[in-house]
Formats: C-alpha cells, sequence, structure tokens
C-alpha cells in the first residue's frame, strides 16, 4: 500500500468506531421488520403508510452497506473513508426525509416538487452504488439500461417503443410510489425474508446447522456413495431456508466438497454435486430464495398454495440428483462413509428437537393460516427456548450469541434488501413506461402461437438474464419480462411463475457464467467449466421438469387427485431411467444401445398424461418399456455375479 492511500485510510473511521455503528445499525434493521410483523406500531397507535417502515428498513441497508462494503469488492474493509462515512449519512438523511414527509409528498409526485425529486434522484444514485458494492456491476448496468429506457424510449424503433418519462417526475415516483422502490419486493423482503433469515441465523447459532449435516452423514453415511448423499442432503436442508445459491455453496461445500473428494470422486463432479444440491435449495419450500413470498404477492395467491406447488418439483429434483448420486457410487465402486466418521446416534438424537422448529413452521403456516414472517418468528423463538433447555452435543447457546443474532441478521439481510429495492425500479419502469404490454405482445409475436418455441425462447431469455443475478433478482426481472408472455398463451400463471424461476436459477449451473458451479470449483480445486457442465448433467431434471408442467400442470398438483398420483408416479419412473441413462450404469454397466433405450424410455414416461392427447399411451409404454430394461439389467447383473 502506498503511503499516500495509507495516509488516506488513516484519515477514516477505524474498526473500533464503525463496527459498533455498523452492528447497532443492523441490529435495529433486524428490529424493525420484526416490530412490524408483531404490529407493534398499531398497539402503540401509531399510523403509518407501509412505504415509510419500508423507507427507513431501505435506509438503514444502505447506511450499513456503505459502512461495511468497501468501494473496490477485492478489498477487505479496514477503516471507512470520509466518502463511505458521507455515503452512509446521506442514505439516512435522503430516505429519512422522504419517510418523514412521505404523507404530504405522495399525493405530488406528477406535480414533481422539488421535495420529491431531489431525494429521489439522491436516493436511486445511493442504492445503484450500494448494490453495486454487494454484488458487482451486472443488476447495477441492467437497472441502468431500464432507466435510460424510462427517459428515452420514445427514441426505441419498433414494438419496444416505450413513453419517455421526465426525470423529476420519474425520480420521485420512484422513490414514493408503491409500484417504485419501495414496492412489493421491497415490501415481501423487509417484512418476510428478514423474519426467515433470522430463524437461518438462529438455527446456525444454536447448532441446528451442525445437526442436520450429522444427521446426514448418520442417515446416508452407511449407504455406497454416502459423501455426495449427504452433500445431497444437507445442502438441500439448508438452501431451503438460506437466500442465496452461492452462499449456500460457500456455506455447505467447505464441509461436503472435501468429503465427497476423500471418497475418490473427481473434483469437478465433487463441485458438481453440491453445486446442484444448493441451487436446489432455491427451489424448494419453505422460502425458494425469497421467491416464494413475492411469487404469492404478484399471484395473489395464498403463500401456502405456492409451497403445495412448488413441492413435487422440487422433490423431483433431489430425487434425480439423489439417484445419480447412487448410480456414480455404483459406477466407481465407491464405499460407504467410514465408521469414525459418523457421530454417534445418540448425540444426533439429542439435537431432534431443531425439528420441532420446522414442524411449528409447517403448523402456523397451514393450520393456523399464519402470515409466514409470524410463522418464522414462532419457529425462531422454538429455536432459542429448546436449544437453552437442551443444546446439542452438550452445548448450549449463550446470551450474547443469542442477542448477537440481531446484527448478525441485519448484516445478513442487506444484499437482499438492495435488490429488492433496485428490483422496484425494473416494476416502475414497466409499468410507467408500458414495456411490460410491449416485451410481452413481442414474446408471444416471435412464438407465433407456438408454445414449444415461445417455452424454448423463454427458456434461453431466462437463463441469459438470470447470468450473474442473485435470485431474488432474477426471479424479480423474469415475472415481470418473461411470465406475462407464457400466460398470454395460454400456460396456467403459476406455471409461468415457476418456470421463468426454474431457468432463471438453472443460469447458477449452466456455463459460462455458472456462479454456484464455479464457486464451488474454486473450493474443489477443480477446472470451473468442467464443474459447471458436469452440473448440467447433474441438474438436467431442472431443464426438463418446467417444460412438462407448463404443458400439463398436474405435476404441480393441479388437477383430479388421480391424474395427479399418476403424473408423479410415472415421474419418479422417468427420472430413474433417465439418470441411469446419463450415469452408464444400473444394476451393471450399460451399453450405449442401453442408454439410448433408457433415456427413450424414461421420457416416454416423464411426460404427463395431459400434456397432449395420446400422452397417455406414451406413458404406459415408457413405465412398461423401463420395467423390461430394469429387470434385464438385474438379471445381467445376476449373471455375471454367478460366472464371477
Amino acid at each position: 500500500m502506498s503511503d499516500d492511500h495509507k495516509g488516506e485510510a488513516a484519515r477514516g473511521l477505524s474498526p473500533a468506531i464503525w463496527r459498533p455503528v455498523a452492528d447497532t445499525l443492523a441490529a435495529i434493521l433486524t428490529l424493525v421488520p420484526l416490530a412490524w410483523a408483531l404490529n407493534v406500531p398499531r398497539m402503540l397507535d401509531i399510523s403509518y403508510y407501509p412505504q415509510q417502515i419500508l423507507g427507513v428498513i431501505l435506509g438503514l441497508a444502505m447506511a450499513v452497506a456503505y459502512l461495511t462494503l468497501p468501494a473496490r469488492r477485492d478489498r477487505a474493509r479496514e477503516r471507512v473513508p470520509w466518502y463511505d462515512v458521507a455515503g452512509s449519512l446521506a442514505s439516512l438523511i435522503s430516505v429519512g426525509y422522504v419517510v418523514l414527509h412521505y404523507q404530504g409528498l405522495v399525493n405530488l409526485i406528477f406535480a414533481s416538487p422539488p421535495g420529491a425529486y431531489i431525494p429521489g434522484v439522491i436516493s436511486i444514485l445511493l442504492l445503484l452504488e450500494a448494490l453495486r458494492r454487494a454484488t458487482g456491476w451486472a443488476l447495477v448496468i441492467i437497472i441502468a439500461v431500464f432507466l435510460l429506457y424510462a427517459l428515452f424510449g420514445n427514441l426505441v424503433p419498433g414494438t419496444l417503443q416505450g413513453r419517455a418519462q421526465d426525470w423529476r417526475v420519474l425520480s420521485g415516483y420512484m422513490a414514493l410510489d408503491s409500484n417504485g422502490i419501495l414496492g412489493i419486493p421491497m415490501s415481501v423482503a423487509g417484512s418476510i425474508v428478514v423474519a426467515f433469515i433470522l430463524f437461518g441465523r438462529l438455527l446456525s447459532i444454536t447448532g441446528g446447522a451442525n445437526f442436520f449435516t450429522d444427521a446426514a452423514l448418520l442417515l446416508m453415511g452407511r449407504f455406497r456413495g454416502g459423501a455426495m448423499k449427504i452433500a445431497v442432503v444437507a445442502s438441500g436442508l439448508f438452501g431451503s431456508i438460506s437466500g442465496s445459491a452461492v452462499a449456500n455453496v460457500v456455506g455447505t461445500g467447505v464441509v461436503t466438497i472435501p468429503m465427497i473428494k476423500r471418497d475418490g470422486y473427481p473434483g469437478h463432479k465433487a463441485g458438481a454435486i453440491e453445486a446442484v444440491a444448493s441451487t436446489g435449495g432455491q427451489l424448494m419450500p419453505p422460502v425458494m430464495g425469497a421467491a416464494a413470498f413475492l411469487m404469492a404477492e404478484f399471484l395473489g395467491m395464498d403463500y401456502t398454495a405456492i409451497v403445495l406447488a412448488a413441492l413435487a418439483p422440487a422433490i423431483l429434483y433431489y430425487v434425480a440428483l439423489f439417484i445419480q448420486a447412487d448410480l456414480e457410487a455404483a459406477k466407481m465402486g465407491i464405499a460407504r462413509v467410514p465408521r469414525d466418521r459418523i457421530p454417534p446416534r445418540g448425540e444426533v438424537m439429542g439435537g431432534l428437537h431443531f425439528v420441532l422448529a420446522f414442524a411449528v413452521l409447517i403448523y402456523a403456516l397451514f393450520s393456523l393460516h399464519w402470515q409466514p414472517q409470524r410463522a418464522a418468528l414462532a419457529a425462531a423463538a422454538t429455536v432459542i427456548v429448546t436449544s437453552v433447555l437442551l443444546g446439542y452435543r452438550r452445548e448450549r447457546p449463550g446470551l450474547r450469541s443469542l442477542v448477537g443474532a440481531l446484527p448478525g441478521t441485519g448484516h445478513g439481510v442487506i444484499e437482499i434488501l438492495l435488490i429488492s429495492g433496485a428490483s422496484g425500479i425494473v416494476i416502475g419502469v414497466l409499468n410507467v413506461t408500458g414495456l411490460s404490454f410491449n416485451l410481452t405482445y413481442m414474446l408471444v409475436q416471435i412464438g407465433a402461437g407456438s408454445m414449444i418455441a415461445l417455452l424454448a425462447l423463454s427458456a434461453l431469455v431466462c437463463i441469459v438474464l438470470g447470468m450473474g443475478l442473485p435470485t431474488l433478482g432474477v426471479y424479480v426481472l423474469l415475472a415481470s419480462l418473461v411470465a406475462p408472455a407464457l400466460i398470454e398463451t395460454g400456460v396456467e400463471p403459476i406455471a409461468a411463475h415457476l418456470y421463468v424461476l426454474y431457468f432463471g436459477m438453472m443460469s447458477m449451473i449452466t456455463p459460462p457464467i455458472a456462479l454456484a458451479a464455479f464457486a464451488a470449483a474454486s473450493i474443489a480445486g477443480a477446472n470451473a467449466m468442467a464443474t459447471g457442465f458436469a452440473a448440467m448433467r447433474f441438474g438436467w431434471v431442472a431443464y426438463v421438469i418446467p417444460v412438462l408442467f407448463a404443458f400439463s400442470p398436474t405435476l404441480l398438483m393441479i388437477g383430479a387427485p388421480g391424474e395427479i398420483v399418476w403424473a408423479l408416479v410415472t415421474a419418479v419412473m422417468g427420472v430413474w431411467l433417465v439418470s441411469a441413462a446419463l450415469a452408464g450404469f444400473l444394476a451393471t454397466r450399460l451399453s450405449p444401445l442401453m442408454r439410448g433405450l433408457f433415456a427413450l424410455f424414461g421420457a416416454m414416461a416423464l411426460t404427463p398424461a395431459g400434456a397432449f392427447e395420446g400422452a397417455l399411451i406414451t406413458d404406459l409404454v415408457g413405465v412398461t418399456g423401463g420395467l423390461v430394461l430394469i429387470a434385464a439389467s438385474f438379471v445381467r447383473a445376476r449373471a455375471a455375479l454367478r460366472r464371477a
């Protein structure tokens, strides 16, 4: 470091000053949504607009971001320079002004008074810079393109031509309107997501995360390829309540990837299985990377309906991954995990009280019909009580560590809150310019009435737009741009939204920008592109299942009970057959001809009976042919054993 740079750093705030300030703001950032979820303002007879609460949350998030995130992402934060202190204060002041004067300003947006557009401009610029620090340039560039379109959309030729907006009206609209920065994404993140992140944080602090890893070891370690199966189970459980595929890879991969490599798997396959398992956590209820809550708002549906619809495809995703882990282990002759690495049953059983928290969560959501944030708080309270009373592996959390969950949660939700605020800009531009209608019309025209063409085009758009973006940003962008076109051509609304979520998330394991796969490759010490392509093979079902439920929503639990059961049974059979074809192994190694037949009959069994006229026949042929092939494989294996 140069002397000039050292001098500049020395003039900034030392860690002894800025860290306590940042932790305090982060703790308040956690407490405000919790108080909102528990209706504390109403109890105190305080009247407010929801956007005022959201403004407080966003202002705190931006302030903490400037204190904790350096301008250059490749540098560790030591001292906070004066310009970041200024950014933190400006965030609190600009958003605070909007919050305090919201009631008087909200009705004057289109009159564009300076009191509306000046704080609006400042807030937008500060938000985008904080977002760049948190997530990089990709999302910031996308938001900037949308803002430029809002200002100069009249210059765009053809179908996508929009209405140009006055910059003063636009900035005030973004800062104040419920369709702007303080809109639906921010509402979901600022109320529901914070509660679930706190729940996950408490699980980590109290030993719950260790319990689930230990439980996976105990359940799967005694079977062949146990390490890969442990990664699938542990990453699926942890990922279902985390908000980021990459964070999930880093959080569980540091344990599971070395374990898989010790079993003899190549590094790129060890990284790939972890990347696919972690990405699937964003598709698995109850949280789905915060997308489930936002989906419920977009569709005007009950959250529990979203969870039920998303459950079967997510289970099929993990069934396929689990089967491939088993078959890979059999093909490579990999045995069980050594006994000394499997925790004692008695110690693991001592952590069963953590399961009670999930039981409380499910009961509150599905039986009591509580709001998700209240249900998450009830589960969090259960974790605190049971862990303090019972502990895990003879350890109980102390008061300091439990209180530390508040600032820890605040720091953990910064990225999601910034993404949510920025996502509101996208929705605002779509609303004021007419771009949403124009893009839907263009996609439908390109599809030319062909469902298959539109689905293929939409999948490509989703993967491209999703590259480099976090889960929530992926979903908001695609739900606004692509899902309406699918709905317009007859796809069930919930199927359309899950379709774009699945293909958006597949960007995490699809080269050339496969963030989850590349993060896993760095831990595994493997080639990044090889890991990405291996992840595509392990995660193949996520490229297929969305197409199937777009044609027939029986896989989303929509339809007659008999049809739903048949669709699920045949889908599992199809997943097994195609997975065997990809692995080249079932009871014994498969010849190229057998692999082709397994894939063919598997694809036929996977196709839901309601997908097209005559699909029931293809289902029956696929299941029957598949059973014959499975029987033939086991007969060959027995014959080989007798000869040996």
